[in-house]
């Protein structure tokens, strides 16, 4: 099977108008990417070369969309990585299962990023340069997102992508391609005063410690945190930053006793997080409440963590116990895979990943065609019903503020149990505890 670049196959598209497309695709079959690499599928063809195929973009083509994707099956995200795996396959065949889109089936053909942002950016070209490649889905972590973005900016192809709350790429690097259906920073903060709230009244956490990665996205959800809670009515009585990739706690840990820390906030890496909680646990330090974004989201989190991991709480984009908008059938189609059990619910980031499939699946079909402008303009102008909630995208490829309120979880009984809203009923969901219970008591 022969392929044209992207530049040509543009340039295709605009000879022959808007009703027709070059409509190729690698001869792959689901996660080959023409490389070798393959993900759950097999390979079925080999290497692409020039030449076309065309189609109407209704469906007259008989070869796939193709969607490009790089995970962390390796590397400090590689617990997230396989969660979003997870996700993407479910997506794919969530679609094909429903007769595909447009007549055609949807391949995702995905590629290892070793949690590495040269990796993603590597990995995507590779496909690309091997395949038609009609859409781009992200990977984990604002940064790993952000080298994903610099792509699909570059080749002028529609991306989505959870797991990338980080709002200044957005706002400073002009995306005009790359789309985020997921709850951002300002929507964490939120979150963040929210949590406090259902506290009882006359036992509210005042002080509150902020640890935030030396990093873009931590310093934006320093301040964002900061500036919340503070108008809140409760004191940030320690803003501090730490590396990622750190493996020693014991000054925040002192320093957030001293402060007599009640409310602690941080978004480490899952590795760094594991260690951050099981340190402070060793050294008594016990805030009523602890909202560890990022790193307990992962499906090992109390794995990983022991007891020392139990009550904290984060805001992953999606939680279990969430109802509508399909998360009833993501339920059932992950309880369907082999080797998972009849009553067990998929980790954070493959409900928050599972939404990118479903905002993909709403926007090719409105649009009626694969053609990236005609896309854009869709996920620029149509509203968008995911298992997260419904919300419009903003100029800026974000929600519009407001739109997704951020759902947040607590960790208890082996799950993270979904706390907020407080008002949703259902097997998963449950009432916050409140103050944390003591180490030796869990």
């Amino acid at each position: 099977m022969n392929t044209v670049s992207m530049s040509n196959r543009r340039k295709f598209i605009t000879t022959v108008g808007a009703g027709t497309v070059a409509a190729v695709a690698g001869c792959l079959g689901s996660g080959g990417d023409g490389d070798g690499d393959s993900g759950s599928g097999t390979e079925t063809g080999g290497e692409t070369g020039g030449g076309t195929t065309t189609g109407t973009a209704g469906g007259g083509s008989s070869e796939p969309i193709t969607i490009a994707a790089t995970v962390s099956r390796s590397g400090s995200f590689s617990g997230a990585g396989e969660d979003v795996e997870t996700a993407y396959r479910l997506g794919e065949k969530m679609i094909n299962d429903s007769g595909g889109l447009l007549g055609r089936d949807v391949e995702v053909i995905i590629r290892d990023d070793e949690s590495d942002a040269q990796k993603v950016r590597e990995g995507l070209q590779a496909i690309i340069s091997n395949n038609d490649v009609d859409m781009i889905w992200g990977t984990f972590g604002s940064l790993l997102v952000a080298s994903a973005a610099a792509v699909a900016e570059r080749e002028q192809l529609p991306m989505l992508s959870a797991n990338f709350a980080y709002m200044e790429p957005h706002l400073n690097n002009n995306y005009e391609w790359t789309f985020a259906p997921f709850p951002k920073s300002r929507d964490m903060g939120v979150g963040a005063t929210k949590l406090a709230n259902l506290a009882p009244e006359d036992d509210k956490p005042v002080n509150v410690g902020i640890w935030q990665t030396n990093t873009g996205w931590g310093a934006e959800l320093g301040r964002v945190w900061s500036e919340a809670l503070e108008a809140n009515g409760h004191e940030v009585v320690l803003n501090e930053k730490f590396q990622i990739g750190a493996s020693d706690f014991s000054t925040l840990i002192s320093q957030s006793q001293s402060a007599n820390v009640e409310y602690l906030l941080t978004n480490p890496a899952p590795g760094g997080g594991i260690t951050a909680v099981k340190q402070m646990q060793e050294a008594g330090f016990l805030p009523k409440l602890a909202t560890i974004e990022r790193a307990a989201t992962i499906t090992s989190w109390l794995d990983a963590t022991g007891t020392a991991g139990l009550y904290t709480q984060s805001t992953p984009g999606w939680v279990p116990g969430l109802v509508d908008n399909g998360n009833e059938a993501m339920l059932e189609a992950f309880r369907a895979r082999d080797g998972v059990a009849s009553d067990a619910y998929p980790a954070p980031t493959v409900g928050g990943s599972y939404n990118v499939a479903q905002t993909a699946k709403q926007a090719i079909e409105t649009a009626g065609t694969v053609e990236p402008d005609a896309v854009r303009e869709t996920l620029l102008n149509t509203e968008f019903k995911t298992v997260l909630g419904e919300f419009n995208f903003d100029e800026n490829g974000m929600p519009v503020e407001g739109d997704l309120a951020p759902p947040m979880g607590q960790w208890q009984d082996d799950l993270l149990r979904l706390v907020i809203p407080s008002d949703v009923e259902s097997e998963a969901s449950t009432d916050l505890v409140y103050p944390a219970p003591a180490y030796e008591d869990r």
